[in-house]
């Protein structure tokens, strides 16, 4: 073979081989569909519960808009836009505000959401049973929870430090009620508002009803911190879209009407302060007015009274036209420094005197006043009366005219203040629309199923794993170097039998199922150890002997031998099968016969009566003929008797070493034409090492999706190294079906089926 033709051999036995493994392991699962039905429907039945489980969640939704500037100021006029800083602000952080306990704060204290009520007497069966419990409602007027014995209502609940987020319990009780917290007991009266000294501190509360009398009812204060916590949980706040300025708030929780109400205060809240933000520059001038026009006003009012005054005493007085310009000028100087005072005192209330601004106006008062005092000076030089009366009707007019400009400008502010509405509008408010959005049943119980499918998967593969059974002979041959020489079907009549009445005793193919493949693979068996063993027995004796045993208890040997028992006897030839298991041997029951007066009570038995002298030799096999037939019985089947296990001995391994069981065989093979023993399992007992030395053939049992290979193995390989050679090993119960990928070892059902 060439090169190429190699490496495509080689190909397509790897092709091979990873085909095998594949249909291995679907075939695996397929085999564990009981298991994956199993935990499938464990996860239907926790998904059904879990969705009963879980109280409702209910969501509520609002719009509200972010815009760039606010236009009302604008729209009085350019004058009064300048007494007003433009503001801007975006959305994003517009959405992180709305989380700060600034606006949360407002709604926590309203609706009294630190207080939190709970009914301890709600157990998880009854959750599941109810499919929904209830929750306690808040309102301005209080907290309330309906329990299946009546109301609680709580309208005030404070606590000092030390008793935040720390539980009470609350219950009804003759006089009014209890509140203890299992140090402190505090008695108080309903509808009345009660002030309790404990020993962390103070606490108030206002108890309005009750359930009945021993209720409890579970009360805590929470912290403003771990409420504003709780709250951001379940409150999203995010932009809708891209630079769109609309921000969209959702709010989760197992009460619809509930969630409606505190989401409407959370946007009404921010509302309020976004409203107060934007007419804070508005108000604080207003303020500032306030505070200025009185005075004016009085400074007004007294130089009109001197003004008069002097009127009244002097007459009106000519005065010449250049102290009438002057008059004119210093009148014009005065109004403007007036104006720029009052520029002044209002950029200084957001300015230092350092600010380019302020420094303006007081360079622009300097100038002024220099030229005033140079027009001063000049007037002194008029008449005495003269320049009197220009000083009081100079300032008459000059505080007019300040109290005038002041009052003009502080009406026009309050309309722009009762104009102003924020940058953020409401587009919608919450609304109850009573649609659940979670727990979405079906898919909980869907995903429930397919997890515990996958579990049931997983452990059927982590079982196939771990745990490699005996499935596949070729495989099997090849880990022991044992050939299978057999195959032995599940009898389906057989296994239904036992599995109606479990009591009931084993029973023989030939009497229950003689036309199943079983039966026919046990006369197979029984051929190829026919024509396999030589034609006579060990040292010329006449018996065959068959000695099976199995890796481990539970694998079918009994069933081998008797059955196997049962075909040798059909050829006419006389068999004996003994139960050699004294330990647990169950042989007895294949044949409904009793346990006693077997092998263990003969190799029990003191034989030190039996002499060995030649002179009695006749007398001691006459005597030891009879003794013997005490312990072998007939079973009812033509040519088969039976040799029952016999009461358990202490010592089982140490009486077949001590020659009694040698004298037995050779006694045994003087009256038999097969021997066929049924022994202890290699892995749970030596003994099937010592019977060995008397077996013309060594089988070994393994059961087909049981029997585990490392087992098989391992026991092969301590019968050899006990210089033991094992001839065969039959698989015992092979299914066959649709998922055994070995089903071709059966043989085929020939014969009448009626």
């Amino acid at each position: 073979m060439n090169t190429d033709s190699k490496n495509v051999s080689n190909s397509a036995s790897k092709e091979d081989n990873d085909e095998i493994d594949l249909m291995a392991l679907l075939f695996a699962i397929l085999r564990g569909w009981k298991t994956i039905v199993f935990f499938a429907v464990l996860g239907l039945i926790v998904g059904i519960l879990y969705s009963r489980y879980v109280n409702p969640t209910f969501r509520s939704d609002a719009l509200i808009q972010i815009e760039e500037n606010s236009k009302g100021v604008a729209a009085l006029g350019a004058d009064i836009s300048e007494l007003i800083g433009s503001q801007a602000s975006k959305a994003e952080a517009e959405a992180e505000l709305i989380r700060s306990r600034m606006i949360l704060e407002p709604v926590v204290n309203l609706l009294h959401l630190r207080i939190r009520l709970s009914d301890p007497n709600i157990s998880t069966i009854d959750k599941i049973k109810n499919n929904s419990t209830d929750t306690q409602i808040n309102k301005p007027e209080g907290v309330s929870l309906e329990t299946e014995d009546g109301k609680v209502e709580v309208s005030q609940f404070n606590v000092s430090q030390d008793y935040l987020n720390q539980p009470f319990i609350l219950t009804r009780s003759a006089t009014g009620f209890v509140l203890s917290n299992g140090f402190d007991d505090f008695k108080g009266q309903i509808g009345k508002v009660h002030q309790f000294r404990g020993t962390d501190g103070q606490i108030q509360i206002t108890v309005n009803d009750l359930p009945a009398d021993g209720y409890p009812i579970n009360i805590t204060k929470q912290s403003l911190q771990t409420t504003t916590e709780q709250i951001n949980t379940e409150l999203s706040v995010v932009e809708k879209g891209k630079q769109t300025g609309i921000i969209q708030l959702s709010m989760t929780g197992a009460n619809q009407q509930q969630t409606s109400l505190i989401l409407k205060q959370i946007v009404l809240s921010y509302i309020d302060q976004n409203e107060s933000r934007g007419s804070e520059e508005t108000t604080k001038t207003i303020s500032f007015m306030e505070t200025q026009i009185p005075t004016l006003k009085k400074k007004l009012e007294d130089s009109e009274a001197i003004f008069n005054e002097f009127r009244k005493k002097y007459g009106t007085i000519d005065v010449s036209k250049e102290a009438e310009l002057l008059l004119t000028e210093s009148s014009q100087i005065d109004v403007q420094l007036n104006e720029l005072k009052l520029k002044k005192a209002d950029l200084t209330t957001y300015y230092t005197e350092e600010h380019p601004l302020v420094t303006q106006i007081n360079e622009q008062l300097e100038v002024l006043n220099t030229r005033k005092q140079d027009i001063d000076d000049t007037i002194v030089g008029l008449p005495e009366i003269q320049r009197e009366f220009l000083q009081l009707s100079a300032d008459s007019t000059i505080n007019r005219e300040i109290y005038l400009t002041l009052v003009k400008n502080y009406e026009q502010l309050k309309i722009v203040k009762a104009g102003q509405i924020g940058f953020a509008r409401i587009i919608d408010l919450p609304i109850n629309n009573f649609k659940a959005i979670a727990p979405k049943k079906l898919l909980i119980i869907i995903l429930a199923m397919l997890l515990g499918s996958m579990l049931g998967t997983m452990l059927v593969l982590l079982k196939n794993m771990l745990r490699n059974v005996v499935k596949d002979p070729e495989r099997l041959e090849a880990k022991t170097g044992v050939p299978v020489v057999a195959t032995v079907p599940r009898s389906p009549l057989l296994t239904r039998l036992r599995r109606s009445n479990k009591k009931a005793p084993n029973r023989l193919l030939a009497y229950v199922d003689n036309n199943s493949l079983s039966y026919e693979a046990i006369k197979s068996l029984r051929t190829n150890l026919m024509f396999g063993m030589p034609a006579q027995g060990r040292a010329g004796q006449r018996a065959k002997v068959i000695l099976i045993t199995g890796e481990s208890p539970g694998v079918g040997k009994s069933f081998i031998s008797s059955n196997l028992t049962e075909v040798f006897a059909q050829l006419d030839k006389k068999v004996l099968i003994m139960d050699a298991d004294m330990r647990l041997g169950e042989l007895h029951k294949m044949f409904s016969m009793s346990q006693d007066n077997g092998l263990g009570d003969y190799l029990s038995q003191d034989k030190t009566h039996l002499s060995k002298d030649n002179a009695h030799v006749s007398k001691i096999v006459a005597n030891q003929e009879d003794y013997l037939a005490s312990f072998i019985h007939p079973t009812g089947i033509d040519n088969i008797d039976f040799m029952p296990r016999g009461q358990h001995p202490r010592n089982p391994a140490s009486l077949l070493a001590n020659g009694s069981f040698d004298h037995l065989m050779k006694e045994l093979n003087l009256h038999y034409d097969y021997i066929i023993i049924d022994s202890p399992p290699i892995l749970a007992a030596s003994d099937a090492m010592i019977l060995s030395q008397y077996a013309d053939k060594v089988l070994m049992v393994a059961r087909y999706d049981k029997s585990i290979e490392g087992q098989v193995v391992y026991a092969v390989n301590q019968m050899n190294k006990a210089n033991i050679k094992v001839d065969g090993i039959i698989l015992n119960d092979v299914q066959q079906g649709l998922l055994s990928k070995y089903s071709y070892h059966y043989s085929y059902a020939y014969g009448n089926n009626n």
